[in-house]
């Protein structure tokens, strides 16, 4: 169905069409925000009890 990756970035289904040779450095760049990514939970708002 996408055999032209242009055609699927331009139907929304793709961020961005890299070239081979920059795919070692995206990754690197998208695990490194990652390093420093704190999860937001929402506080408890009932304990655990025994049962």
């Amino acid at each position: 169905k996408f055999a032209n990756p242009y055609k699927a970035a331009a139907l929304g289904y793709l961020d961005d069409v890299i070239e081979p040779n920059q795919t070692r450095e995206r990754l690197c760049k998208a695990l490194g925000m990652l390093l420093d990514k704190e999860e937001m939970r929402p506080a408890r708002k009932h304990g655990n009890i025994p049962l």
